[in-house]
């Protein structure tokens, strides 16, 4: 891979100062120019502790629910290891089914943009990097199955809501442009939007010090990501007509709710699959007290770019927040280790 900027036209309008920045750091700052850690290392003897959780009580859905604080702790422990493979998958999901995709057809220049090399290069360092991500993520859940001696396939869970959205808006996409045009919306969403749901794992002090070792990389990334993505759709929606410009912001609002929706079908997969007393019960009454309580509450990313491109914000919604939303069920400041 070069480490040099592709030759530039500076009388090329579409290639900014942004894009060029970014592709001259990314050797130095891409997490994927990195060594891999080795799974069995020493090393990872000091990263996890069997002590700690491998999930945040906080974004639990039904954390501090009746039912969940009356399970013993060896099932909590279990449905934590498998909100930390879920929240995995999660994001190999998006990374892979909607974030690539839409990489790809920037690449290919599929929108009619007329890329510089500049450009196209930093969004093959972008894919580059998404596939890395993946490798991480899929190692992260890896190690927690080692370590925790459990079996928690993958296969279990479906696939996430984002992923399962997306596929739904494609099918229903009334041209091949359009469905194009609705894979660049979910991809930017995501991509503009994903460092704060890392956020959320991130900054939590309880949980593996790898897992959020794991998250710190892949989130530091991904402020550069979100800058590729935003340069991109300015450049694609400004030589629109505007029917396709409709489109396109129609689909960038559709992508923020299924973005900052909770994944039921998920949550319910991992209490079944754990055989949790009424778990169904608990997840219905958490979901109902709380208002459809959401990790997220905006993707403001979004909201700013529309403004940038001079689209009125007519959906009412409220300030961006990274912290999950408060529970009607209090959630206990200390608990013993498990």
């Amino acid at each position: 891979m070069t480490a040099h900027l592709p030759q530039h036209d500076p009388s090329n309008p579409v290639e900014t100062a942004v894009i060029r920045g970014l592709v001259r750091s990314w050797p130095r700052r891409a997490t994927v120019r990195r060594r891999e850690p080795e799974l069995d290392a020493p090393t990872m003897n000091e990263l996890y502790d069997e002590g700690l959780t491998d999930f945040p009580e906080a974004m639990l859905p039904f954390a501090g629910h009746p039912l969940w604080e009356r399970l013993d702790d060896e099932r909590r422990t279990r449905v934590r290891a498998w909100a930390w493979i879920a929240y995995n998958k999660n994001v190999i999901d998006i990374e892979q089914d909607v974030v690539t995709t839409a990489f790809g057809l920037l690449f290919r220049d599929a929108f009619g943009t007329g890329l510089s090399d500049a450009d196209r290069e930093a969004v093959v360092q972008s894919m580059v990097d998404e596939e890395y991500y993946t490798l991480m993520h899929l190692n992260a859940s890896t190690l927690t199955r080692r370590r925790r001696g459990w079996e928690l396939p993958d296969a279990t869970l479906p696939k996430s809501f984002t992923a399962r959205r997306h596929r739904e808006a494609l099918a229903r996409a009334a041209s091949p442009r359009s469905a194009a045009l609705t894979s660049l919306a979910y991809a930017t969403v995501a991509e503009t939007s994903i460092a704060d749901y890392l956020t959320l794992v991130a900054e939590d002090p309880t949980i593996q010090p790898v897992h959020r070792a794991t998250i710190a990389l892949h989130r530091r990334d991904e402020r550069a990501h979100a800058s590729v993505s935003a340069e991109m759709i300015v450049l694609v929606y400004d030589r629109l007509d505007s029917r396709d410009r409709e489109i396109l912001v129609h689909a960038l609002r559709d992508a923020v709710e299924a973005f900052t929706a909770t994944d039921t079908a998920v949550w319910s997969t991992i209490l079944a699959a754990e055989r949790t007393p009424d778990g169904e019960s608990m997840l219905r009454e958490a979901a109902e007290g709380a208002g459809r309580r959401r990790l997220l509450q905006d993707c403001s990313a979004i909201d700013r770019l529309l403004a940038r491109l001079g689209v009125a914000d007519d959906t009412g919604s409220p300030g961006h927040s990274a912290a999950p939303a408060p529970s009607r069920f209090p959630i206990p400041r200390h608990r013993p280790r498990i």
